[in-house]
């Protein structure tokens, strides 16, 4: 992977993230990667961040409350049966490394595991969170949860991005 500047993805990004891309968290022996389609970039507390939005009922929930990073993954090849799978199927249920033969490798900057996959690759570290607050919430958006799952929000300083042929 070669190191890249922000500014170099981030057109690709903005095309893609909401097409599905790829957010894997670690914490000890746990690790699951799953498909996002939010996220949003921007500066923030001195420091160029990603926000990641992950549901409480998800197994990454539990794993990103007790990971110290993240890393974000958006694909530039064919990988829609990969982002599918990983956003429809439970890391509980499966190992989805495994089922979409997920290589990683360690990130430069931490230990949080990178897809090596072809695309762009954000290594960040959670500089804070926030549970959402549904009494906040406009009311048009209540559609959006109706089973009340609402996300927390994960704001990662980007330690590093990376380009993979």
């Amino acid at each position: 992977m070669k190191e890249i500047r922000e500014s170099e993805a981030l057109p690709w990004a903005m095309k893609q993230i909401p097409k599905g891309a790829f957010l894997t968290a670690h914490a000890g022996k746990e690790r699951n990667v799953m498909t996002i389609g939010w996220a949003l970039f921007g500066f923030v507390w001195r420091r160029s961040t990603m926000m990641v939005a992950v549901r409480n009922t998800r197994l990454t929930y539990g794993i990103m409350e007790k990971a110290e990073s993240f890393s974000v993954s958006v694909p530039t090849g064919a990988m829609e049966k990969e982002i599918a799978f990983c956003g429809s199927k439970s890391g509980r249920n499966f190992d989805k490394f495994k089922e979409c033969e997920f290589a990683t490798v360690a990130g430069a900057k931490s230990q949080v595991p990178i897809l090596n996959i072809p695309g762009y690759h954000y290594e960040c570290r959670t500089i804070y969170k926030t549970p959402m607050d549904p009494k906040l919430l406009a009311r048009e958006l209540d559609a959006i949860y109706p089973q009340k799952d609402f996300h927390t929000l994960y704001f990662g300083e980007i330690l590093g991005c990376y380009h993979q042929e």
